[in-house]
């Protein structure tokens, strides 16, 4: 395998964090216009598509083509089918509870303060997330093990991901379970089968970036950044912040893992 091409990435850089910006953006004029600035949840996927979609282009004639492809795919996927499920989970709802009360503290505009707070900084963590799916794609020479590992590791947390979002839809679209916590299927093994699914896909992104050493290196801050929004920052501790007011919670919490799968304790 040849050397890393440092100068081709370095200028795929630029394009990525355009595409980023632009989904962002965009989606922001939309939601004020709608007076509804929940819809930058749905383009946190959409974002990744386009960095992914971006870079596919640029690095034509540098990486490998199946690893390029493959990248992208696998990053698309993800995002697209996410981007759908949360415009399905939103619709027809008002403004997120968590907007709400950002918003209630914005020092003037609440527009241009969601424009910083949310939006720019929404977009600034696709581009840093995103680095395994831009340095993969830059790899010269063929698909290793680690690529294979990496789309194992990736298709296991799109399982998480979307059977546990497919399980928590049927539980709340049943009105006699209105109030209740979710405790079956993934949701028995895992508070966070969704989070710990994302988990899952990033470390298995990276992974194929691992192919080189020197893009592993460069992008090693991705799974590291998104592992720890997901446990420590604005996954799990916000998500269960809230949960934690539902009746049957401090229970469900002790018998049921706290992100990793396990088997569920037995009740008390």
């Amino acid at each position: 395998m040849s050397g890393f091409p440092w100068g081709a990435f370095a200028q795929n850089l630029a394009p990525a964090a355009g595409a980023a910006f632009a989904v962002m953006l965009v989606t922001f004029a939309v939601a004020v216009r709608r007076g509804l600035h929940r819809i930058v949840d749905i383009a946190w996927g959409i974002g990744f598509t386009a960095v992914a979609l971006v870079t596919l282009l640029a690095s034509a004639g540098e990486g490998d083509g199946a690893r390029r492809v493959l990248v992208t795919v696998l990053t698309s996927v993800w995002g697209l089918r996410l981007a759908v499920h949360i415009a399905r989970r939103g619709r027809g709802h008002g403004e997120d509870p968590r907007y709400e009360a950002m918003l209630a503290k914005a020092p003037g505009s609440r527009d241009l303060y969601a424009l910083r707070m949310v939006y720019l900084l929404q977009g600034a963590l696709v581009w840093l997330v995103s680095l395994p799916v831009q340095a993969a794609q830059y790899i010269p020479g063929p698909l290793t093990g680690f690529a294979w590992a990496g789309t194992a590791l990736w298709a296991v947390g799109l399982f998480f991901e979307a059977v546990g979002d497919a399980q928590l839809a049927r539980f709340k679209a049943d009105p006699a379970n209105r109030g209740r916590v979710m405790d079956r299927g993934l949701w028995s093994w895992t508070r966070h089968p969704n989070y710990f699914g994302d988990f899952c896909v990033w470390w298995g992104l990276f992974l194929i970036a691992c192919d080189s050493p020197q893009a592993a290196a460069v992008s090693v801050v991705s799974p590291l950044v998104m592992s720890y929004l997901l446990i420590n920052g604005s996954g799990k501790p916000m998500l269960e912040r809230h949960m934690a007011r539902r009746p049957g919670f401090t229970e469900y919490a002790a018998r049921t893992s706290g992100f990793f799968p396990l088997p569920p304790r037995p009740r008390r």
